[in-house]
């Protein structure tokens, strides 16, 4: 009798052995399945973050180049002053060149999934400006002004971009 109470006493703890064993596989298993889809969601964020802000940084160089061109066109001494939304990944902001002389446009370089993206904006109104220290996420209000005399090169006339603040 009491070599059969231990036999049984082995064979639970065998079979609790067992069922936590079984537990264990079966949770790794689920993680194993679980994991790569996690991992796929994390980098589809990541992409259309990056989307987002591309297509955010796109819009602000169309609307400076449309009121640039809107500026230019009324000749000096036209101003007007107008708030862009700058989106995350900005690095810089060139206007008119890349070394912000005068120029036909407004390159915006965005930091990406796929590393850095220039954004160019066309706009048929020689431009010039210096707003590449605006790079950080915010709302910047922006000076458009027709200057006669542009102030990168006083023998052209340019539609200058600066920030509005003193």
């Amino acid at each position: 009798m009491r070599g059969q109470n231990l036999k049984r006493k082995n064979n639970g703890i065998l079979h609790k052995g067992q069922s936590s064993l079984e537990l264990l596989v079966t949770l790794s298993f689920g993680l194993i399945i679980l994991l790569p889809i996690v991992a796929l969601a994390f980098l589809q964020i990541s992409s259309s973050s990056s989307t987002l802000s591309a297509t955010a940084a796109q819009q602000v160089g169309s609307k400076l180049a449309t009121v640039a061109s809107l500026v230019g066109s009324q000749g000096p001494p036209a101003r007007q002053l107008t708030t862009v939304e700058m989106p995350p990944g900005v690095q810089n902001i060139y206007v008119g060149t890349l070394s912000n002389g005068i120029g036909h446009y407004i390159i915006i370089t965005i930091s990406t999934t796929g590393g850095l993206d220039d954004i160019v904006s066309y706009t048929p109104v020689n431009v010039s400006g210096n707003i590449g220290g605006l790079s950080s996420q915010g709302t910047y209000l922006l000076n458009v002004s027709a200057d006669a005399q542009c102030p990168s090169n006083l023998a052209v006339s340019c539609v200058y971009i600066s920030p509005a603040y003193s």
